[in-house]
């Protein structure tokens, strides 16, 4: 067993890891928008999606955590229009 991590020492040793790998610094928050936006984008449920994140209500999950790219948006209409053409 190990002891907590302090959240500052977590930033900074994220913020290491990024730059040491030329990666662009993002708040680690934003990694958990980026997971659910991904996870979305993958076509996973929703509900299982919120069971991941850990919240209580698939809301939360959708409406705060949820960012669906245009990528997605334009698959979703190519569906459509290829239901609608069929």
């Amino acid at each position: 067993m190990g002891t907590a991590l302090e959240p500052r020492n977590l930033t900074r040793m994220f913020g290491k890891l990024c730059d040491d790998n030329g990666i662009r610094r993002v708040p680690l928050y934003g990694l958990r928008h980026t997971c659910v936006s991904l996870l979305l984008a993958l076509g996973v449920h929703p509900r299982t999606i919120v069971e991941i994140v850990g919240h209580s209500a698939v809301e939360m999950t959708m409406n705060v955590y949820g960012h669906v790219n245009r990528e997605t948006q334009r698959t979703a209409l190519d569906q459509l229009d290829d239901e609608l053409s069929g």
